[in-house]
């Protein structure tokens, strides 16, 4: 039975053991019934079903299947929201989002569902240490880690989207129905903690049968988590002031008060959790586009890049369906007439931030779009120059489950990868919290590894680049540079300009770059202006000039060889692709609407306040 069946049926056996309403979080009081703990939790097979149950909710239609994962993340320096239609979906990305948003402000929302997988883990958790005889059933141990783990990854998702909320790390009673918010500190050195001892009961990727599939937690996620964790501890949030969480309070942008969650207390224990995998995990960075073509065919094979994916049917989620490349009625590969993909995009002008051999460009941002022609043959075709799109994502690379058409894609988001794991510790290891442990060539030889598979044919540049690297300080804006271009569209940006302060910074820089970007100003000025196309011998794929730098095009002078045609407008007359029309004037400045800093997160929805009979307040001015 895989994992997918076995989580619908770990959330049947849950609910007959323990009834769960939506309440204050989603939450009410445990009811026993029929199934009795001491039965469930003392039967391997019972107990790992419970373990899957902590998974349903992110199928859930309206929590991270319909709601968390196509809202989060964005808008960034690199991601951009492409619709400029003023409504409640884009308030979202434009951080100007109210408690009462219509697409979040839901009582079966990504808050309370989460806070239901919340409550399940806290079950699991208490019955398997109560009766799993973990001390003496090493599989016992190893779901007591799964499920400690589990609860980190939920409460991780509430801390990236929420900031602050209620502190569960036990079963509710009638005494705790309704909380309040709690520190996030509180949080935080309790999910570390449950990492640490997690980390004594799982396996690596691939060494047994609960971790040779990426869509179940193993060692190496733990350890990864570990770290993410400790970088978003120690490193800068929106903040209610000391003691005034639930208050009101308007907050500010700062570190932990905690010296047991500053840098200095928590990169060593992050550094050597990531060490340990990067030592002895038995991963590795795999060629760029084969990741992403394993990734839309949904290879869930544990010990190579992708180190964890959220579990969902083949049936559920809204990856693609959201971020795929666009698909205007083509009906070979989303066999819809409606539109798919396409919803979010690179920043217009971040093409061009990578290096011309960095094969990562021309994956990761793509200007087109699928699409019948007048003959009504499917193929690509130029999007307009605001509308780029993450290509890792294509319905046309999903072929072992092949895209319906419907609502549901089956796609399974990456959540964590070794890049990632190799990015952090170079971050860590250049980091003067380090003290005299602090190891520059250590961080550079992390940051290599990922530079060189960007430059594969090309590595000597890649080794010169980070060869003429030098000072902290270099590193770090070096790091902070690669882990663009390494996870655009991928979601991690947001949570890593927090952690940074430099969201509001960045995005800054993004829009006077966008603004140079469309007003064709240096280094905006040695491509295009026209845009010139043909198709492959398949007839399927685009190939262009006028795109990349050097690439110098007119209406009436393109490249050699036959068969160009040069982009024609709405009229059907050549014209220069680049020009700033009406939707890229909406673009510049589209970034946010309010300071980003001072709505770093979302409010908790007002339907939960209401059902929380007073003992839940937004701060920050919701």
């Amino acid at each position: 039975m895989n994992i997918l069946k076995k989580i619908i049926l770990g959330a049947s056996v849950l609910a007959a053991a323990v009834s769960l309403t939506s309440c204050e979080g989603g939450l009410s009081t445990p009811t026993q019934s029929s199934f009795d703990e001491s039965v469930v939790f003392s039967n391997y097979q019972l107990a790992e079903y419970n373990v899957f149950s902590i998974y349903e909710v992110f199928g859930h239609t309206n929590c991270h299947r319909g709601r968390y994962l196509p809202w989060y993340g964005f808008n960034t320096d690199i991601e951009l929201y492409l619709s400029t239609t003023e409504d409640d979906k884009r308030d979202i990305a434009a951080y100007a989002i109210l408690a009462n948003n219509s697409q979040l402000n839901l009582d079966n929302g990504p808050y309370n569902e989460l806070l239901v997988g919340v409550e399940r883990a806290n079950l699991c958790i208490k019955g398997i240490r109560t009766y799993g005889n973990v001390e003496e059933d090493p599989k016992m141990a190893t779901l007591l880690g799964e499920a400690l783990t589990a609860r980190a990854l939920l409460y991780t998702e509430l801390l990236k989207a929420y900031g602050e909320v209620p502190a569960r790390f036990e079963p509710i009673t009638p005494e705790t129905i309704y909380v309040n918010k709690a520190d996030k500190d509180v949080i935080f050195k309790q999910l570390l903690s449950d990492l640490e001892e997690a980390f004594n009961y799982m396996k690596w990727p691939a060494q047994s049968t609960v971790t040779s599939t990426t869509d179940r937690p193993s060692l190496a996620f733990a350890k990864g988590l570990y770290a993410r964790l400790a970088l978003m501890a120690s490193g800068y949030s929106l903040r209610p002031d000391e003691g005034k969480v639930g208050t009101g309070d308007m907050g500010s942008v700062r570190l932990s008060n905690d010296p047991e969650l500053s840098k200095e207390a928590l990169y060593p224990k992050a550094l050597a959790a990531l060490k340990d995998v990067i030592d002895n995990a038995g991963l590795s960075l795999i060629d760029f586009e084969q990741l992403w073509r394993d990734f839309n065919n949904m290879d869930l094979t544990a010990g190579k890049e992708v180190i964890y994916s959220l579990p969902q049917s083949d049936s559920r989620g809204r990856w693609n369906y959201t971020f795929a490349v666009r698909n205007e009625g083509s009906t070979v590969w989303s066999p819809t007439a409606s539109n798919r993909g396409g919803t979010v995009g690179p920043t217009p002008s971040f093409y061009y931030k990578y290096g011309a051999n960095d094969v990562r460009r021309d994956i990761s941002c793509v200007n087109f779009k699928f699409k019948k022609d007048s003959d009504q043959v499917d193929k690509q075709m130029l999007a307009g120059v605001d509308n780029w799109y993450f290509g890792k994502f294509r319905f046309d690379w999903m072929q072992k489950v092949p895209y319906t058409g419907g609502n549901d894609d089956g796609i399974k988001p990456v959540y964590m990868r070794y890049a990632d794991i190799l990015l952090m510790a170079a971050e860590i290891a250049n980091s003067s919290a380090m003290g005299a442990a602090r190891d520059e060539d250590y961080a550079k030889a992390r940051l290599l590894e990922v530079r060189k598979r960007a430059y594969k044919g090309h590595e000597a540049e890649a080794e010169a680049y980070v060869d003429g690297l030098s000072g902290e300080e270099e590193v770090f804006n070096a790091i902070v540079d690669e882990r663009a271009f390494e996870f655009v569209g991928e979601m991690l940006r947001k949570s890593d300009l927090i952690r940074w302060n430099l969201l509001k910074v960045k995005m800054d820089e993004a829009n006077e770059e966008l603004e140079k970007f469309y007003n064709r100003e240096a280094p905006y000025n040695n491509f295009g202006p026209a845009v010139w196309y043909k198709y492959a011998a398949d007839g399927v794929t685009l190939q262009t000039y006028g795109f990349k730098p050097g690439e110098l095009a007119t209406t009436s002078t393109g490249p050699e060889g036959d068969g160009w045609i040069c982009y024609t407008d709405s009229k059907g007359e050549a014209t220069d692709y680049f020009k700033l029309g009406e939707t890229g004037q909406k673009k510049i400045g589209s970034f946010y609407s309010n300071d980003p800093d001072t709505r770093q997160w979302w409010p908790i929805p007002a339907v939960t306040l209401t059902n929380s009979q007073g003992a839940l307040k937004n701060d920050y001015g919701f």
